[in-house]
């Protein structure tokens, strides 16, 4: 599913040069919902843009749903984008003068797909993600984990093997964002896609399969979550960045 081999990313700023990512190796082989997490400066924003084709690595190498990403022309790359990687923000990008299942139907309409198909694809999902009765509102009469509900939906419009969600309950309360950890968990299995999230917190990490943990562009190892709470998934997270 997702291969990064030995990555090297850097940025210039006025006269000097930031080591983004310094040999990053991650592998994920099965469907689920996997995470990376990583203090401000840690590189994971930079590692999610190269995992969605957003930008490419100065070395190595990054394989995505199993197409190598350097092969592909910048026509191949836009829909590849389009058709096999799902992107949840952390703002909820919706349009407010389109309902929520306009919104959910908007990248396919861009592609020109028969809107029959969209409307029932639309449907389907929102009414699998507890918004059957909101397919006709606009997001300003909607909860903000409503919205976010709406996207994920969106990110989901093609069935893409991965769903990449930047930082996905930054803008939520606390309660609503475990219900949104626990959501995407659940699409993960059920749908059998590879649901990456870029999180700094614990407690979102808790509620996935396997977080990868990042320092200083590099990955300094793995949490297997099973049986560990926030509090745990903290406690290991500590000591692998103490330990790098």
């Amino acid at each position: 599913m997702i291969r990064c081999q030995n990555v090297h990313k850097s940025y210039a700023i006025g006269d000097h040069r930031v080591l983004a990512l310094r040999g990053v190796d991650l592998r994920i082989d099965e469907p689920g919902f996997y995470g990376i997490m990583g203090a401000s400066g840690s590189g994971k924003s930079t590692l999610m843009h190269l995992l969605a084709a957003l930008d490419s690595p100065d070395e190595g190498s990054v394989s995505v749903a199993g197409q190598e990403l350097a092969n592909l022309s910048e026509r191949e790359l836009t829909m590849f984008r389009r058709k096999r990687i799902g992107i949840v923000f952390q703002q909820f990008n919706l349009i407010p003068t389109l309902t929520a299942q306009e919104n959910v139907e908007l990248p396919g309409m861009l592609a020109g797909d028969p809107p029959g198909l969209l409307r029932q694809r639309s449907e389907e999902l929102l009414k699998t993600l507890g918004l059957g009765h909101r397919l006709h509102h606009r997001p300003d009469s909607l909860s903000g984990g409503e919205q976010q509900r709406v996207a994920i939906a969106r990110s989901l419009l093609f069935r893409p093997p991965v769903v990449l969600a930047d930082e996905p309950s930054g803008n939520l309360d606390s309660q609503n964002s475990r219900k949104l950890w626990a959501l995407l968990r659940d699409v993960a299995r059920e749908q059998q896609t590879t649901i990456i999230m870029v999180t700094h917190e614990p407690a979102a990490a808790s509620h996935c399969r396997r977080v990868f943990v990042l320092s200083d562009g590099k990955v300094t190892g793995t949490i297997e979550t099973e049986g560990l709470d926030a509090g745990g998934v903290a406690a290991r997270y500590q000591e692998l960045v103490a330990a790098s």
